[in-house]
Protein backbone atom coordinates (compact mmCIF):
# COMPACT_ATOMS: atom_id res chain seq x y z
CA UNK A 1 0.00 0.00 0.00
CA UNK A 2 1.52 3.65 -0.93
CA UNK A 3 1.44 6.75 1.09
CA UNK A 4 -1.60 7.81 -0.90
CA UNK A 5 -3.86 4.65 -0.31
CA UNK A 6 -2.92 4.94 3.46
CA UNK A 7 -4.13 8.37 3.97
CA UNK A 8 -7.39 8.10 1.99
CA UNK A 9 -7.77 4.64 3.52
CA UNK A 10 -7.52 6.29 6.98
CA UNK A 11 -10.06 9.52 5.81
CA UNK A 12 -12.42 6.60 4.39
CA UNK A 13 -12.24 5.10 7.72
CA UNK A 14 -12.09 7.60 9.87
CA UNK A 15 -15.26 9.42 8.26
CA UNK A 16 -17.64 6.29 9.05
CA UNK A 17 -16.35 6.12 13.44
CA UNK A 18 -18.62 5.68 16.14
CA UNK A 19 -18.29 8.24 18.69
CA UNK A 20 -18.83 6.39 21.87
CA UNK A 21 -18.43 7.67 25.35
CA UNK A 22 -15.06 7.47 26.89
CA UNK A 23 -14.46 4.15 27.82
CA UNK A 24 -17.03 2.25 25.84
CA UNK A 25 -15.91 -0.38 23.42
CA UNK A 26 -17.70 -2.05 20.55
CA UNK A 27 -15.27 -4.69 19.78
CA UNK A 28 -11.44 -4.53 20.59
CA UNK A 29 -10.68 -3.12 17.26
CA UNK A 30 -13.45 -0.91 16.37
CA UNK A 31 -12.41 2.32 14.82
CA UNK A 32 -14.23 4.48 17.25
CA UNK A 33 -13.09 3.19 20.49
CA UNK A 34 -10.08 4.18 22.47
CA UNK A 35 -7.34 1.74 22.55
CA UNK A 36 -6.44 0.53 25.88
CA UNK A 37 -3.14 0.92 26.42
CA UNK A 38 -0.07 0.27 28.65
CA UNK A 39 2.74 2.70 28.98
CA UNK A 40 5.95 1.44 30.05
CA UNK A 41 8.58 3.64 30.76
CA UNK A 42 7.29 6.65 32.05
CA UNK A 43 9.70 8.93 31.70
CA UNK A 44 12.48 9.80 28.80
CA UNK A 45 10.91 9.00 26.00
CA UNK A 46 7.70 8.14 27.98
CA UNK A 47 7.15 12.01 28.24
CA UNK A 48 7.14 12.22 24.58
CA UNK A 49 4.17 9.87 24.35
CA UNK A 50 1.73 11.55 26.58
CA UNK A 51 -0.14 13.97 24.21
CA UNK A 52 0.03 11.54 21.85
CA UNK A 53 -1.95 8.81 24.00
CA UNK A 54 -4.26 11.41 25.72
CA UNK A 55 -7.44 10.73 23.72
CA UNK A 56 -7.05 6.83 24.21
CA UNK A 57 -7.60 5.20 27.62
CA UNK A 58 -4.35 4.68 29.33
CA UNK A 59 -4.85 1.51 31.80
CA UNK A 60 -1.18 0.65 33.09
CA UNK A 61 1.95 2.45 33.65
CA UNK A 62 4.78 0.71 34.18
CA UNK A 63 8.65 1.78 35.42
CA UNK A 64 11.33 0.62 37.60
CA UNK A 65 11.68 3.61 39.04
CA UNK A 66 8.58 4.37 41.55
CA UNK A 67 9.29 8.53 41.55
CA UNK A 68 8.04 8.75 37.87
CA UNK A 69 4.48 7.59 38.90
CA UNK A 70 3.52 10.83 40.73
CA UNK A 71 3.76 12.59 37.21
CA UNK A 72 2.33 10.11 35.37
CA UNK A 73 -0.75 9.65 37.47
CA UNK A 74 -1.51 13.06 36.65
CA UNK A 75 -2.24 12.26 33.12
CA UNK A 76 -3.13 9.02 33.27
CA UNK A 77 -5.20 8.93 36.65
CA UNK A 78 -7.10 5.79 35.87
CA UNK A 79 -4.23 3.83 35.50
CA UNK A 80 -2.85 0.71 37.50
CA UNK A 81 1.08 0.89 38.56
CA UNK A 82 3.51 -1.73 37.81
CA UNK A 83 7.57 -1.87 38.42
CA UNK A 84 7.97 -5.31 36.29
CA UNK A 85 7.18 -4.70 32.89
CA UNK A 86 6.12 -8.66 33.05
CA UNK A 87 3.33 -8.49 35.26
CA UNK A 88 2.10 -5.24 33.22
CA UNK A 89 1.28 -7.35 30.17
CA UNK A 90 -0.49 -9.78 32.31
CA UNK A 91 -3.20 -7.05 32.69
CA UNK A 92 -6.38 -8.61 30.98
CA UNK A 93 -7.85 -5.67 29.15
CA UNK A 94 -4.61 -4.45 26.71
CA UNK A 95 -4.89 -3.08 23.31
CA UNK A 96 -1.64 -1.82 22.94
CA UNK A 97 1.76 -1.22 24.37
CA UNK A 98 3.86 1.73 24.24
CA UNK A 99 7.63 0.52 25.11
CA UNK A 100 10.08 3.45 26.21
CA UNK A 101 12.68 1.27 28.57
CA UNK A 102 15.90 1.13 28.32
CA UNK A 103 17.29 -0.95 25.32
CA UNK A 104 18.36 -3.79 26.14
CA UNK A 105 14.81 -4.23 27.82
CA UNK A 106 13.34 -3.65 23.71
CA UNK A 107 13.23 -6.71 22.09
CA UNK A 108 11.32 -8.48 25.51
CA UNK A 109 8.69 -6.37 25.70
CA UNK A 110 7.86 -6.47 21.65
CA UNK A 111 8.10 -9.63 21.82
CA UNK A 112 6.07 -10.77 24.36
CA UNK A 113 3.16 -7.72 23.66
CA UNK A 114 3.46 -9.61 19.91
CA UNK A 115 2.96 -13.12 21.87
CA UNK A 116 -0.28 -11.85 23.41
CA UNK A 117 -1.35 -10.08 20.48
CA UNK A 118 -0.71 -6.18 21.57
CA UNK A 119 -0.41 -4.03 19.46
CA UNK A 120 3.29 -2.41 20.12
CA UNK A 121 5.06 0.75 19.55
CA UNK A 122 8.68 0.48 20.61
CA UNK A 123 11.35 3.22 20.66
CA UNK A 124 14.69 2.97 19.09
CA UNK A 125 16.48 0.40 18.62
CA UNK A 126 14.08 -2.52 18.25
CA UNK A 127 17.01 -4.81 19.70
CA UNK A 128 20.32 -5.23 20.56
CA UNK A 129 21.40 -8.24 18.90
CA UNK A 130 20.68 -10.03 15.52
CA UNK A 131 19.04 -12.85 16.82
CA UNK A 132 16.79 -10.61 18.81
CA UNK A 133 16.17 -8.60 16.01
CA UNK A 134 15.02 -11.61 13.93
CA UNK A 135 13.18 -13.08 16.38
CA UNK A 136 11.44 -9.77 17.10
CA UNK A 137 10.78 -9.30 13.15
CA UNK A 138 9.70 -13.17 13.01
CA UNK A 139 6.85 -13.10 15.41
CA UNK A 140 5.73 -9.99 13.69
CA UNK A 141 5.71 -11.91 10.49
CA UNK A 142 3.01 -13.75 11.75
CA UNK A 143 1.03 -11.30 12.83
CA UNK A 144 0.87 -8.95 10.10
CA UNK A 145 -2.43 -7.75 8.73
CA UNK A 146 -3.83 -8.08 12.54
CA UNK A 147 -1.56 -6.25 14.64
CA UNK A 148 -0.11 -2.94 13.99
CA UNK A 149 3.75 -2.08 14.75
CA UNK A 150 6.04 0.79 14.97
CA UNK A 151 9.52 1.95 15.85
CA UNK A 152 10.18 5.07 17.50
CA UNK A 153 12.27 6.36 14.29
CA UNK A 154 9.91 9.69 14.03
CA UNK A 155 12.54 11.74 11.92
CA UNK A 156 10.71 9.36 9.64
CA UNK A 157 7.81 11.82 9.31
CA UNK A 158 10.16 14.81 7.94
CA UNK A 159 9.18 15.86 4.34
CA UNK A 160 12.86 15.66 3.32
CA UNK A 161 12.15 11.62 3.80
CA UNK A 162 10.01 11.32 0.85
CA UNK A 163 11.59 14.15 -1.07
CA UNK A 164 14.44 12.19 -1.01
CA UNK A 165 13.47 8.94 -2.08
CA UNK A 166 11.70 10.99 -4.90
CA UNK A 167 14.67 11.76 -6.06
CA UNK A 168 16.54 8.60 -6.13
CA UNK A 169 13.79 6.14 -7.00
CA UNK A 170 13.70 9.13 -10.14
CA UNK A 171 16.90 8.61 -11.40
CA UNK A 172 18.47 11.55 -10.18
CA UNK A 173 21.79 10.45 -9.57
CA UNK A 174 21.55 7.79 -12.45
CA UNK A 175 21.84 4.27 -11.61
CA UNK A 176 22.33 3.75 -8.03
CA UNK A 177 25.78 2.44 -6.55
CA UNK A 178 26.39 2.97 -3.01
CA UNK A 179 24.53 4.22 -0.14
CA UNK A 180 26.30 5.97 3.19
CA UNK A 181 24.58 6.85 6.51
CA UNK A 182 27.14 8.42 9.27
CA UNK A 183 26.66 9.91 12.61
CA UNK A 184 29.26 12.35 14.37
CA UNK A 185 28.56 11.56 18.24
CA UNK A 186 31.49 10.56 20.61
CA UNK A 187 29.72 9.76 23.86
CA UNK A 188 32.33 8.05 26.39
CA UNK A 189 31.48 6.81 29.99
CA UNK A 190 32.64 8.82 32.99
CA UNK A 191 36.04 8.05 34.45
CA UNK A 192 37.76 7.11 31.02
CA UNK A 193 41.37 7.69 30.47
CA UNK A 194 43.16 8.61 27.48
CA UNK A 195 46.03 6.03 26.26
CA UNK A 196 47.04 4.81 22.92
CA UNK A 197 46.60 6.35 19.73
CA UNK A 198 44.31 4.33 17.08
CA UNK A 199 44.00 4.67 13.26
CA UNK A 200 41.29 6.63 13.27
CA UNK A 201 42.58 9.92 15.15
CA UNK A 202 45.55 11.41 15.64
CA UNK A 203 44.06 11.81 19.36
CA UNK A 204 44.47 9.14 21.73
CA UNK A 205 42.38 6.44 22.48
CA UNK A 206 40.88 5.46 25.50
CA UNK A 207 41.92 2.68 28.06
CA UNK A 208 38.80 2.47 31.14
CA UNK A 209 38.53 1.28 34.26
CA UNK A 210 40.64 -1.70 35.72
CA UNK A 211 39.60 -5.10 36.53
CA UNK A 212 37.58 -5.70 40.11
CA UNK A 213 36.49 -8.74 41.79
CA UNK A 214 33.47 -10.29 39.43
CA UNK A 215 33.25 -6.67 37.27
CA UNK A 216 34.66 -6.81 33.44
CA UNK A 217 37.28 -3.79 32.60
CA UNK A 218 35.27 -1.34 31.74
CA UNK A 219 32.10 -1.36 33.54
CA UNK A 220 31.07 1.32 36.15
CA UNK A 221 32.34 0.21 39.68
CA UNK A 222 30.23 -0.83 42.59
CA UNK A 223 29.34 2.82 44.25
CA UNK A 224 26.62 1.79 46.82
CA UNK A 225 23.40 0.99 46.76
CA UNK A 226 20.50 2.03 44.85
CA UNK A 227 18.02 4.26 46.22
CA UNK A 228 14.70 2.45 47.48
CA UNK A 229 12.78 4.17 44.41
CA UNK A 230 15.00 2.26 41.99
CA UNK A 231 14.03 -1.30 41.35
CA UNK A 232 17.67 -2.02 40.16
CA UNK A 233 17.88 -5.58 39.69
CA UNK A 234 14.27 -5.31 36.93
CA UNK A 235 16.61 -2.36 35.15
CA UNK A 236 18.92 -4.67 34.52
CA UNK A 237 16.37 -6.75 33.60
CA UNK A 238 18.32 -9.82 31.08
CA UNK A 239 21.35 -8.37 30.80
CA UNK A 240 24.43 -9.67 33.34
CA UNK A 241 24.80 -8.57 36.75
CA UNK A 242 26.45 -5.37 37.20
CA UNK A 243 27.25 -3.16 40.43
CA UNK A 244 24.95 -0.16 41.04
CA UNK A 245 26.46 2.90 39.73
CA UNK A 246 24.61 6.40 39.31
CA UNK A 247 26.73 7.04 36.51
CA UNK A 248 24.55 4.91 34.60
CA UNK A 249 21.62 7.40 35.58
CA UNK A 250 23.53 10.32 35.66
CA UNK A 251 21.36 12.33 32.48
CA UNK A 252 18.18 13.73 32.27
CA UNK A 253 15.09 12.73 30.39
CA UNK A 254 16.08 12.38 26.77
CA UNK A 255 19.33 11.92 27.16
CA UNK A 256 19.76 9.41 29.93
CA UNK A 257 20.36 6.20 27.42
CA UNK A 258 23.46 8.22 26.48
CA UNK A 259 24.86 7.10 30.07
CA UNK A 260 24.96 3.33 29.80
CA UNK A 261 23.80 2.32 26.04
CA UNK A 262 27.43 2.37 25.01
CA UNK A 263 28.00 -1.07 27.40
CA UNK A 264 27.70 -4.14 25.29
CA UNK A 265 25.24 -5.51 28.05
CA UNK A 266 22.95 -2.66 28.00
CA UNK A 267 22.65 -1.51 24.37
CA UNK A 268 24.61 -1.32 20.69
CA UNK A 269 26.16 2.34 21.63
CA UNK A 270 25.54 4.78 18.63
CA UNK A 271 23.37 2.34 16.25
CA UNK A 272 21.15 2.32 19.80
CA UNK A 273 21.37 5.72 19.76
CA UNK A 274 21.09 8.51 16.62
CA UNK A 275 22.21 5.34 14.25
CA UNK A 276 18.58 4.28 13.48
CA UNK A 277 17.01 7.89 12.68
CA UNK A 278 20.03 8.14 11.14
CA UNK A 279 20.30 4.88 8.78
CA UNK A 280 16.48 5.26 8.26
CA UNK A 281 16.94 8.75 5.91
CA UNK A 282 18.99 5.96 3.87
CA UNK A 283 16.75 2.49 4.28
CA UNK A 284 14.13 4.68 3.30
CA UNK A 285 15.35 4.63 -0.24
CA UNK A 286 16.99 1.89 -1.79
CA UNK A 287 14.03 -0.95 -0.48
CA UNK A 288 16.87 -3.68 0.60
CA UNK A 289 16.05 -6.32 2.90
CA UNK A 290 19.32 -8.18 4.55
CA UNK A 291 23.11 -7.75 3.24
CA UNK A 292 24.81 -11.19 2.08
CA UNK A 293 28.18 -9.56 3.69
CA UNK A 294 29.44 -6.99 6.86
CA UNK A 295 32.94 -5.92 7.47
CA UNK A 296 33.74 -3.20 10.12
CA UNK A 297 37.24 -1.30 11.23
CA UNK A 298 37.19 0.87 14.40
CA UNK A 299 38.21 1.26 17.99
CA UNK A 300 40.32 -0.99 19.51
CA UNK A 301 37.58 -3.97 20.86
CA UNK A 302 37.17 -3.59 24.71
CA UNK A 303 34.96 -5.97 26.30
CA UNK A 304 32.88 -3.38 28.22
CA UNK A 305 32.10 -1.28 25.94
CA UNK A 306 31.04 -0.49 22.02
CA UNK A 307 33.03 1.26 19.82
CA UNK A 308 33.18 5.08 19.93
CA UNK A 309 34.38 4.70 16.22
CA UNK A 310 33.92 2.99 13.82
CA UNK A 311 33.25 2.05 10.34
CA UNK A 312 30.73 -0.69 8.49
CA UNK A 313 29.89 -1.61 4.73
CA UNK A 314 27.51 -3.96 3.75
CA UNK A 315 26.66 -5.89 0.54
CA UNK A 316 23.27 -5.70 -0.73
CA UNK A 317 21.75 -8.05 -3.62
CA UNK A 318 20.01 -6.12 -6.80
CA UNK A 319 16.46 -5.82 -6.64
CA UNK A 320 13.30 -4.92 -9.07
CA UNK A 321 14.92 -1.31 -9.83
CA UNK A 322 18.62 -1.45 -9.09
CA UNK A 323 21.78 -3.27 -9.48
CA UNK A 324 24.16 -4.76 -6.40
CA UNK A 325 24.33 -1.79 -3.95
CA UNK A 326 27.16 -1.49 -1.01
CA UNK A 327 26.35 0.38 2.08
CA UNK A 328 28.25 2.16 4.75
CA UNK A 329 27.56 3.25 8.18
CA UNK A 330 29.92 5.45 9.48
CA UNK A 331 30.36 6.89 13.68
CA UNK A 332 32.52 8.60 16.37
CA UNK A 333 33.55 11.29 13.14
CA UNK A 334 34.68 8.35 11.15
CA UNK A 335 33.42 9.03 7.57
CA UNK A 336 33.00 8.73 3.88
CA UNK A 337 35.17 10.29 1.48
CA UNK A 338 33.16 13.75 -0.18
CA UNK A 339 32.68 13.17 -3.30
CA UNK A 340 34.32 16.95 -4.70
CA UNK A 341 37.10 18.50 -2.46
CA UNK A 342 34.49 21.76 -1.84
CA UNK A 343 31.89 19.46 0.03
CA UNK A 344 32.79 19.41 3.70
CA UNK A 345 30.60 16.36 5.49
CA UNK A 346 31.75 16.72 8.37
CA UNK A 347 29.47 20.06 9.24
CA UNK A 348 26.41 17.25 8.59
CA UNK A 349 26.39 15.78 12.03
CA UNK A 350 23.75 13.26 10.95
CA UNK A 351 23.36 12.33 7.16
CA UNK A 352 22.87 10.28 4.58
CA UNK A 353 24.97 10.13 0.57
CA UNK A 354 23.65 8.19 -2.28
CA UNK A 355 26.32 7.44 -4.95
CA UNK A 356 25.34 7.09 -8.83
CA UNK A 357 26.39 7.18 -12.22
CA UNK A 358 25.44 10.15 -12.51
CA UNK A 359 25.61 11.79 -9.59
CA UNK A 360 25.59 11.96 -5.82
CA UNK A 361 22.79 13.49 -3.74
CA UNK A 362 23.71 14.25 -0.20
CA UNK A 363 20.79 14.94 2.91
CA UNK A 364 20.23 15.39 6.44
CA UNK A 365 17.02 15.02 8.24
CA UNK A 366 15.93 18.43 6.85
CA UNK A 367 17.73 19.18 3.31
CA UNK A 368 18.88 17.97 0.16
CA UNK A 369 21.72 18.41 -2.60
CA UNK A 370 22.08 17.12 -5.46
CA UNK A 371 25.71 17.01 -7.50
CA UNK A 372 25.58 15.96 -10.76
CA UNK A 373 28.42 14.67 -12.20
CA UNK A 374 30.28 14.69 -15.57
CA UNK A 375 29.47 15.53 -19.02
CA UNK A 376 26.57 12.90 -19.58
CA UNK A 377 24.56 14.14 -16.31
CA UNK A 378 22.13 16.48 -18.15
CA UNK A 379 19.27 15.37 -16.32
CA UNK A 380 17.36 14.24 -19.12
CA UNK A 381 17.18 10.54 -17.32
CA UNK A 382 15.43 12.04 -14.10
CA UNK A 383 11.79 11.76 -13.75
CA UNK A 384 10.40 13.54 -11.19
CA UNK A 385 7.13 13.00 -9.54
CA UNK A 386 4.39 14.97 -10.96
CA UNK A 387 1.72 16.68 -8.46
CA UNK A 388 -0.59 13.62 -8.58
CA UNK A 389 2.37 11.19 -7.92
CA UNK A 390 4.20 13.43 -5.21
CA UNK A 391 4.42 11.27 -2.15
CA UNK A 392 1.66 13.20 0.86
CA UNK A 393 2.79 14.13 4.07
CA UNK A 394 2.93 11.25 6.36
CA UNK A 395 1.55 12.50 9.37
CA UNK A 396 1.91 12.63 13.06
CA UNK A 397 4.30 9.78 13.68
CA UNK A 398 2.97 8.10 16.51
CA UNK A 399 -1.03 8.87 15.41
CA UNK A 400 -0.41 6.87 12.49
CA UNK A 401 0.55 3.88 14.69
CA UNK A 402 -2.93 4.31 16.69
CA UNK A 403 -4.94 4.81 13.08
CA UNK A 404 -3.31 1.47 12.26
CA UNK A 405 -4.48 0.04 15.77
CA UNK A 406 -8.11 0.61 15.00
CA UNK A 407 -7.64 -0.25 11.35
CA UNK A 408 -6.02 -3.59 11.04
CA UNK A 409 -4.23 -3.62 7.56
CA UNK A 410 -3.06 -0.19 7.65
CA UNK A 411 0.61 -0.24 6.98
CA UNK A 412 2.91 1.74 9.48
CA UNK A 413 6.21 3.59 7.91
CA UNK A 414 8.35 1.41 10.78
CA UNK A 415 6.60 -1.86 10.99
CA UNK A 416 8.86 -4.31 12.50
CA UNK A 417 9.56 -5.81 9.16
CA UNK A 418 11.30 -2.51 7.87
CA UNK A 419 13.07 -1.49 11.14
CA UNK A 420 14.10 -5.12 11.91
CA UNK A 421 16.03 -5.62 8.68
CA UNK A 422 17.48 -2.36 9.29
CA UNK A 423 19.08 -2.55 12.80
CA UNK A 424 19.47 -6.12 12.12
CA UNK A 425 21.99 -4.97 8.84
CA UNK A 426 23.30 -2.66 11.49
CA UNK A 427 23.98 -5.10 14.51
CA UNK A 428 25.95 -7.65 12.04
CA UNK A 429 27.98 -4.38 11.86
CA UNK A 430 29.18 -5.01 15.10
CA UNK A 431 29.19 -8.55 14.57
CA UNK A 432 32.10 -8.21 12.19
CA UNK A 433 33.61 -5.25 14.54
CA UNK A 434 34.04 -8.14 17.11
CA UNK A 435 35.09 -10.95 14.68
CA UNK A 436 37.89 -8.83 12.96
CA UNK A 437 37.64 -9.62 9.85
CA UNK A 438 34.62 -9.67 6.86
CA UNK A 439 31.55 -11.87 7.11
CA UNK A 440 29.66 -13.60 4.53
CA UNK A 441 26.21 -13.89 6.01
CA UNK A 442 23.25 -16.34 5.15
CA UNK A 443 20.27 -13.64 5.47
CA UNK A 444 17.75 -16.43 5.52
CA UNK A 445 19.31 -18.58 7.75
CA UNK A 446 20.85 -15.85 10.22
CA UNK A 447 24.08 -17.18 10.02
CA UNK A 448 27.92 -16.34 9.25
CA UNK A 449 28.92 -18.73 6.73
CA UNK A 450 32.57 -18.15 6.40
CA UNK A 451 33.54 -17.38 10.29
CA UNK A 452 31.72 -19.81 12.05
CA UNK A 453 33.03 -18.20 15.42
CA UNK A 454 31.27 -14.72 14.64
CA UNK A 455 28.14 -16.47 15.22
CA UNK A 456 28.64 -16.47 19.03
CA UNK A 457 28.46 -12.79 18.43
CA UNK A 458 24.82 -12.69 17.26
CA UNK A 459 23.17 -12.99 20.28
CA UNK A 460 24.58 -12.91 23.79
CA UNK A 461 23.76 -14.51 27.36
CA UNK A 462 20.84 -13.64 29.73
CA UNK A 463 20.69 -13.77 33.54
CA UNK A 464 18.47 -16.58 35.11
CA UNK A 465 14.70 -16.43 35.05
CA UNK A 466 14.93 -14.13 31.46
CA UNK A 467 13.98 -15.06 28.17
CA UNK A 468 13.00 -13.40 25.30
CA UNK A 469 10.16 -15.63 23.53
CA UNK A 470 7.63 -15.04 26.51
Amino acid sequence: MNRRHFLKTTAVAGAGWLLLPSGARAGKNAPGNKLNVALIGVWGRGLAHYDSLKDENVVALCDVNEERFPEALKKFPNAKTYVDWRKCLEQKDLDAVVCCTTDHTHAFIANWSLNRDLHCYCEKPLAITVEEARTVRATWMKKKGKLATQVGMQRHSNPNFNRTRELIRGGAVGNLEAAYAWGNRQVRPSGCEYSHPNEYDDKPGIVFFKDKPGVPAGYLPEAGEPPKNLKYDLWLGPSQFQPYNPGYFEKGPGANCLSWNMFWEFGAGQIGDMGSHTMDLLWNCVDAALPTSAEAKGDPFNPAITPIKCASHFEHPANDWRGPIRIGWYQGRVMPKSPVSWLDLTKIDHGAMFKGSKGVLVCDFQKRLLIPVGDAADMTYYKPPTTETVLPPLGHFQKQWIEACKNPGLKTACDFEYSGNMVEQLLLGLVAYRAGKKLQYDPVAGKVTNCPEANQYLGKKYRDGWTLNG
